[in-house]
C-alpha cells in the first residue's frame, strides 16, 4: 500500500513533464535546461515525500537494527504483484519526463527504469529498521521486475507493448476485519487484497503486421487475482476463519486509450493516468474453487 501511495503522488509529480502535452513538446535534443529543471525539482519533492513518509509511517514505531522478514507466502502474492504494478508506472512516469528533456526514447525508458528502483528501494531500508515490519527481498524484487519491464520493451521493441493494469471490486469480505482490509471503499481499494485484480494487457495491433484491419484500441488482457483472504497466511487463515483462500486467473478483453486519436492535452493526460486502469470487460475466469466463470463485466 505505501509503494502504491508513493508512486502516486510521485506520479502526480511528473504529470506536467508527461507526454500528455503534444509531440512537439517532445525535443529531439537534450536540453540541458529542462533536465535541471526535473531533476532539482524532482529532488526536492521526493525528499519531502520520504522525510514525510518516515514521520507519518515510522517515527513512532520502534526502531531496531535492520533485518528482514519473509513476507512472500503472504496474500497469495496479490501484494507482490502490487508492487510491480506500482514501480512499472512510476518508471513509465519518469520515462516520460525524460523524453520532455530531449533523451531518445530508449535512454529515456532506461533512466526511467533505473528511477523506480533507486526511488522504491528507501521504503524497503526503512522498513528494514522497523520491528513492526522487515525488509522484503520479494518486494525489492517485484519493485525491481516492475521497472525492468519497462526498459526490456523498450530494448526488444523500442516501443510499449505490455501494460500493466488494475481493477477493484468490492470483495464484502473487508467488514470482517476492517482494521486490515479497510472500512471504507477508497481504504478497502489499498488495502482488500481479495477486491484487487492485476491485468497485463497486450497490445495486439503491434505484433501484427502493419496496415492490418485489426482495431489498434482492442486489447487482450490476462488477470490476476485471489479470494478469501482474511489472513495473510493460508494456513492462518483457515485455522482462524474456516476459509481456503485460492487464486484467480483471467482472460479478458481491454480498451488501450492511448491509440484513441485526439489533439487535447487534457484528453491525452487523462488517457495517460486512465489507462493503468482496467476498465470494466468481458473476462473469462478459472478458480480452482468453482472452475471456469465467465464475466460479462469484469472489474
Amino acid at each position: 500500500m505505501r509503494n502504491f501511495l508513493i508512486s502516486l503522488l510521485l506520479i502526480c509529480l511528473l504529470s506536467p513533464f508527461l507526454r500528455a502535452q503534444v509531440d512537439s513538446d517532445m525535443p529531439d535534443t537534450l536540453r540541458k535546461k529542462r533536465l535541471n529543471t526535473l531533476i532539482w525539482g524532482g529532488s526536492a519533492f521526493y525528499t519531502t515525500t520520504m522525510t514525510g513518509l518516515y514521520f507519518l509511517w515510522y517515527a513512532d514505531g520502534e526502531q531496531r537494527s535492520f533485518h528482514f522478514f519473509d513476507d512472500n507466502a503472504q496474500w497469495q502474492q496479490v501484494d507482490k504483484v502490487g508492487h510491480v504494478y506500482s514501480a512499472y508506472h512510476f518508471s513509465r512516469a519518469s520515462a516520460e519526463a525524460f523524453r520532455w528533456t530531449g533523451m531518445s526514447p530508449r535512454k529515456a525508458a532506461l533512466w526511467g527504469s533505473l528511477s523506480g528502483i533507486f526511488l522504491m528501494t528507501p521504503i524497503e531500508i526503512f522498513d528494514g529498521f522497523s520491528s513492526n515490519y522487515g525488509a522484503s527481498w520479494g518486494d525489492f524484487i517485484a519493485n525491481t521486475s516492475g521497472s525492468a519491464l519497462l526498459y526490456a520493451q523498450h530494448a526488444l521493441w523500442r516501443e510499449e507493448r505490455l501494460h500493466l493494469k488494475f481493477s477493484f471490486a468490492p470483495s464484502g469480505l473487508a467488514s470482517q476485519r476492517p482494521n486490515v482490509l479497510g472500512n471504507s471503499l477508497h481504504t478497502q481499494i489499498l488495502k482488500d487484497y481479495n477486491g484487487q485484480t492485476y491485468w497485463l494487457s497486450f497490445d495486439v495491433d503491434r505484433f501484427l503486421p502493419p496496415n492490418t484491419a485489426y482495431p489498434k484500441w482492442l486489447s487482450v488482457a490476462f488477470g490476476y487475482g485471489a479470494q478469501d483472504m482474511l489472513y495473510a497466511r493460508p494456513e492462518e487463515n483457515f485455522t482462524q476463519t474456516g476459509l481456503r483462500s485460492y487464486r484467480q486467473y483471467y482472460l479478458g478483453l481491454d480498451l488501450d486509450l492511448k491509440d484513441i486519436p485526439t489533439k487535447s492535452k487534457f484528453l491525452k493526460k487523462l488517457f495517460f493516468f486512465v489507462n493503468m486502469i482496467k476498465l470494466p470487460a468481458p473476462a473469462v475466469e478459472y478458480n480452482r474453487a468453482q472452475g471456469w466463470r465467465w464475466h460479462w463485466l469484469k472489474f
